[in-house]
């Protein structure tokens, strides 16, 4: 698979010539044999490789998309953690405050002034509460979009195996082509199978 998306050029374009043009063929079957399944099985083979083309490109498209998404919920979770991290500092130089505050309020010989700095030391320990529970908030949302991060990634990696999978299967049927072969058409089959299946579980997020 290139850059582009999901190619299969060559094998379908090669099982189309065959099921159109078999008798400029020194090696394809005779009339009498194409009536036999020659001509039908290469016919089979050509659309087989059709539908595996779409379906694989459905699937590569879901796993750029994926993998896309995982990248942007990686983001969100750096920024939740960087503004964690600010609220964290802000948190820090309220505490700094505070203990100031209370220093001053031992030394001071004076109830008006002990009264006046016990005060602040309320009010600066409200916001370190508010601040800290907006400071945790963050940091839950960054582990949520760490998670869902993770989560897309591994149904990327799903949408890549399918999607290999029937890279296999197309190249299969591009041999089984040339060679006429029954087990080759079973393998590709087989292997078909097995990318709609890991397909199905990309979808499900399994």
């Amino acid at each position: 698979m290139s850059s582009g998306g999901f190619h299969v050029h060559g094998p379908h374009d090669h099982a189309i010539e065959h099921a159109t043009q078999g008798h400029g063929d020194d090696h394809a079957p005779s009339h009498g044999e194409q009536g036999h399944g020659g001509g039908s099985s290469t016919n089979k083979i050509a659309m087989f490789t059709a539908i595996v083309a779409t379906v694989g490109a459905i699937f590569a498209y879901m796993g750029g998309a994926t993998q896309a998404n995982a990248g942007l919920m990686k983001n969100d979770a750096a920024i939740k953690k960087t503004e964690a991290s600010n609220q964290w500092n802000y948190f820090q130089s309220k505490s700094t405050k505070q203990s100031l505050a209370e220093l001053a309020r031992d030394l001071t010989p004076g109830e008006q002034e002990k009264t006046k700095y016990q005060a602040k030391i309320d009010r600066y320990e409200t916001e370190k509460n508010e601040i800290k529970k907006v400071a945790e908030g963050m940091e839950a949302d960054a582990r949520a979009f760490d998670h869902q991060s993770d989560a897309q990634m591994h149904q990327h990696h799903r949408w890549a195996q399918a999607t290999t999978a029937l890279q296999v299967a197309i190249a299969l049927a591009a041999i089984a082509l040339l060679t006429r072969k029954k087990w080759l058409e079973w393998g590709m089959y087989g292997v078909a199978s097995i990318g709609l299946g890991v397909g199905v579980l990309a979808m499900l997020h399994i």
